[in-house]
């Protein structure tokens, strides 16, 4: 008999959320940022999904969110026509950079020297964080709103995903477009895997992966639903997605094949990505929570309890007790 998944619910948000973000293992393990409608993305432990801190400024939806590897510096980007820049560990504000309109995509350089940024007036902006007051270098091309805008190969390229029906992938220095594919949907989610440089992304009931550097296309999976986001596993054994229909589905990367199906959302899920160790992966959802689920179901890790057949005080914790009662047992 399969072992069941038992979801940890982050809760705290009051609106969908629409965007999230881990940052790389640090001493202090890693960290999982939340992008909200509710105007305050939340910082939380990664394993865990304990809350840490909410960051306060924004005056509207928040539709982008990340983190430095580090974990140093976060970034949001929201509706009120501004991105942000914050301490990622005082909580404080560093930066407000205006925009014309609403900001959807923020992301570091590796370095976390630069900021791109990505939104509805359609143009990409890449910001020198050690010079503020200086203006923002522009690559504009698309022509409708941009979702998603991501650092590749080594930073010296960027992909960016549009409500034009287009991915295209810019060199930085010439601010030209290398190539562009064009899609017969909106393109819903882009993810970037810097290891084996291969680009994650899903339109419709489609999830498709391509090589980043070429966007040469790698394989396709339809999936029974729309889909709203796709996460590839660290060891790229096999990724999962979730849209519409609520549930969260998990793939073989190599055969395609459906190797299970959870429903633990209230709401269509938003955006799901693994952790950096691949241990877990997050999901968030209109329902306003986000939910962490086990990549090995019945793993001590985090949390998380291994129970062993038959010992039934072990499967009363497992299932029964909140995340909250279970850490006094942990």
């Amino acid at each position: 008999m399969a072992m069941r998944q038992t979801p940890l619910t982050c809760s705290g948000h009051t609106r969908p959320v629409v965007d999230l973000a881990f940052s790389g293992i640090t001493p202090y393990g890693y960290f999982l940022i939340s992008a909200c409608k509710d105007g305050k993305p939340m910082l939380r432990q990664g394993d865990t999904g304990d809350w840490i801190g909410t960051f306060l400024g924004h005056k509207g939806a928040v539709w982008g969110a990340t983190l430095n590897k580090e974990a140093t510096k976060a970034a949001t980007a929201a509706a009120d026509f501004t991105a942000k820049v914050w301490d990622a560990v005082t909580g404080d504000e560093v930066l407000t950079l205006a925009h014309k309109h609403i900001v959807k995509s923020v992301n570091f350089t590796q370095d976390s020297n630069c900021l791109l940024t990505g939104g509805n007036d359609k143009v990409l902006r890449i910001y020198d964080l050690s010079k503020p007051e200086a203006e923002p270098q522009e690559i504009a091309g698309h022509t409708s709103a941009i979702k998603k805008a991501l650092w590749c190969n080594n930073d010296q390229q960027i992909l960016s995903a549009a409500e034009d029906k287009t991915i295209r992938l810019w060199d930085k220095n010439t601010k030209e477009a290398v190539k562009t594919l064009s899609f017969d949907a909106s393109v819903s989610s882009m993810e970037y895997i810097p290891d084996g440089e291969i680009l994650v992304i899903t339109y419709g009931r489609t999830i498709a992966f391509y090589k980043a550097n070429s966007l040469d296309l790698i394989k396709t999976v339809d999936a029974p639903a729309s889909i709203h986001s796709a996460s590839l596993h660290p060891e790229k054994d096999f990724f999962v997605a979730g849209g519409d229909d609520f549930k969260l589905y998990k793939y073989d990367y190599t055969t395609r094949e459906e190797m299970e199906s959870y429903k633990g959302h209230f709401g269509p899920i938003h955006c799901v990505r693994f952790s950096p160790d691949g241990e877990l992966y997050a999901s968030g959802s209109e329902d306003g929570t986000l939910r962490l689920w086990q990549t090995a179901v019945g793993k001590t890790y985090g949390l998380w309890k291994c129970v062993l057949p038959g010992d039934a005080y072990n499967m009363a914790l497992l299932y029964f007790l909140s995340p909250a009662e279970l850490q006094h047992y942990h």
